[in-house]
């Protein structure tokens, strides 16, 4: 189920609270046009950033932090535009693509096929991200189907993987 469509939100309430600016993935979920997958761009553009700071279990330990922390806010933020899944919260893309990239190979390929993969779970919502997206309407809902998603594209991967080989 895709999310309800509604306007995005202004510069204004973007800044107007950390947990906003948080949820909206700093600006990247206000794109007039697919916000997640603008999201899930900004994802992939930043885990380079990201990565040289890191050894595995750093990143991944900042990574549950994300996820932990996305959930209170992706919270506020439905409640503050009246919409528990608004297409503007793109955190809950954000975070588990980058989990993907942890465990995907850096070749371009392997990350473009991660990135169509991701979205196209993320859309189509393969049980059990669909029950966590339309029964727990919450920021943990919100966060946890594409928790799921990010699940679904490394196993393909893996699966790719291992055929490939």
């Amino acid at each position: 189920m895709l999310k309800t469509p509604t306007s995005a939100p202004s510069i204004g309430f973007l800044l107007s609270h950390p947990a906003h600016l948080i949820a909206c993935g700093f600006g990247s979920g206000l794109s007039p046009f697919a916000p997640g997958t603008a999201g899930t761009l900004f994802a992939w553009l930043s885990f380079p950033l990201l990565r040289p700071w890191m050894n595995d279990f750093e990143l991944l330990a900042f990574l549950l932090v994300c996820f932990v922390g996305g959930v209170p806010a992706a919270h506020k933020t439905g409640v503050d535009l009246g919409v528990v899944d608004h297409g503007s919260i793109v955190w809950d893309e954000i975070v588990p693509f980058w989990l993907v990239l942890v465990f995907c190979p850096t070749h371009w390929l392997w990350q473009t096929a991660a990135f169509f993969l991701f979205r196209f779970f993320d859309i189509v919502k393969p049980q059990p991200a669909r029950y966590f997206d339309e029964k727990v309407k919450n920021g943990f809902g919100v966060m946890a189907d594409d928790l799921v998603a990010a699940g679904y594209t490394l196993l393909v991967l893996a699966i790719l993987s291992a055929i490939l080989r």
